[in-house]
């Protein structure tokens, strides 16, 4: 009879091994450690054990992936690694059915579905299912932000917002909205965007009822109703509850416009202006008032209009107190109390305070009459002499001798 190397099998799980493995193996089924590692204190059965995990604690790294050159200390480190380059997911969620290539993977997965949070921050009070979670928002409580973008200089408390980061600075969009085709290149921005296609808003205002698809969203309102602006323009000081409008408002000291109106190539510095310019070139006005029916293509010009309804001037000239409902009206106001006539006729040189008296002006220079009497066909070339003309026909006399 020939023995093979294979020949003595483990009496406790029938595993077979030659007769020096077997006497090593059969440590693992005993509570016996001799093994101790010098820099943790943590012990180990079999030798090669030890030999395995001191590699935790040096930089070698001798196990290298053929596929994408990431360096592993342990080789059953880099056989787990490998199934991240393959489609093979052989470990499934039994309450979801979602499928991962590897067990940890699942196991993280598994504590999703579990309310279970055994690790509090102790700066916040924030639970986490994951000591890895906990560890990640820790630094969320610090400056320290240890990973910088090579392009632009940005930098991040943790990796993986680095690594996000990076696909701003590409053109791969690989996430693909099902419902308008558009792309992103982060997944968490689809997501984000395809609450867009939902009216579906959880997150309430407390203050004012308004409500939103994302707590983000609902986080950063809650500061229009503070006075809390944290956010300070380092040219002229003006501050800024949220810092998005702060790098709006920036784009005001620089000469760059970068959006562009397709119709009439007018340049803007923000796209926000572009969008309400582009209104100019559309006649929908949706937005109704309520009390004369007029109709306004922006929101801010009914709310504008809506102070003409009421009685409500509440800025006052300094010089002659004479109250105004709008503050554009007030600034022109203060031009009465000046001499300064800002804008010239080319053809007469006469000199006007307001930009719309010129342009009203320069009519008269022109022979273009837009208002027509509808009762004589008699054309004028100002609005204000056409309702002049009408109380004619009216029999009406305004001016008394």
């Amino acid at each position: 009879m020939v023995l093979t190397s294979k020949s003595l099998n483990c009496s406790v799980c029938n595993k077979s091994f030659s007769n020096e493995n077997l006497n090593r193996h059969l440590l693992v089924h005993s509570n016996e450690k001799l093994m101790k590692c010098s820099v943790r204190n943590k012990s180990f059965s079999p030798k090669p054990y030890l030999n395995t995990h001191l590699l935790v604690h040096s930089n070698e790294k001798v196990f290298k992936c053929s596929v994408c050159n990431k360096s592993f200390s342990r080789k059953g480190h880099l056989n787990t690694h490998l199934f991240v380059h393959s489609n093979v997911k052989l470990f499934k969620c039994s309450i979801c059915n979602k499928s991962f290539s590897q067990k940890c993977n699942l196991n993280t997965h598994l504590l999703m579905h579990s309310n279970e949070k055994l690790f509090k921050c102790s700066v916040c009070n924030k639970s986490f299912s994951r000591k890895p979670d906990l560890k990640s928002h820790l630094y969320v409580h610090s400056n320290v932000k240890l990973f910088k973008c090579s392009i632009c200089n940005k930098s991040f408390s943790r990796k993986g917002h680095l690594n996000r980061h990076l696909f701003v600075h590409s053109n791969v969009k690989l996430f693909k909205c099902s419902i308008c085709n558009k792309s992103f290149s982060q997944k968490s921005s689809l997501n984000r965007h395809l609450l867009v296609h939902s009216n579906e808003k959880l997150f309430k205002c407390s203050v004012c009822n308004k409500s939103f698809t994302r707590k983000p969203d609902l986080k950063s309102h809650l500061y229009v109703h503070s006075n809390v602006k944290l956010f300070k323009c380092s040219i002229c000081n003006k501050s800024f509850s949220r810092k998005g409008h702060l790098n709006r408002h920036l784009f005001v000291h620089s000469n760059v416009k970068l959006f562009k109106c397709s119709i009439c190539n007018k340049s803007f510095k923000g796209k926000s202006s572009l969008n309400t310019h582009l209104l100019v070139h559309s006649n929908e006005k949706r937005f109704k008032c309520s009390v004369c029916n007029k109709s306004f293509s922006r929101k801010f010009y009914l709310k504008t209009h809506l102070l003409l309804h009421s009685n409500e001037k509440q800025y006052k000239c300094s010089v002659c107190n004479k109250s105004f409902s709008h503050k554009s009206n007030l600034n022109t106001h203060l031009l009465v109390h000046n001499n300064e006539k800002r804008f010239k006729c080319s053809v007469c040189n006469k000199s006007f305070s307001r930009k719309f008296y010129l342009k009203t002006h320069l009519l008269l220079h022109s022979n273009e009459k837009q208002y027509k009497c509808s009762v004589c066909n008699k054309s004028f070339s100002h609005k204000s002499n056409l309702n002049k003309h009408l109380l004619v026909h009216n029999n009406e006399t305004p001016f008394k001798c």
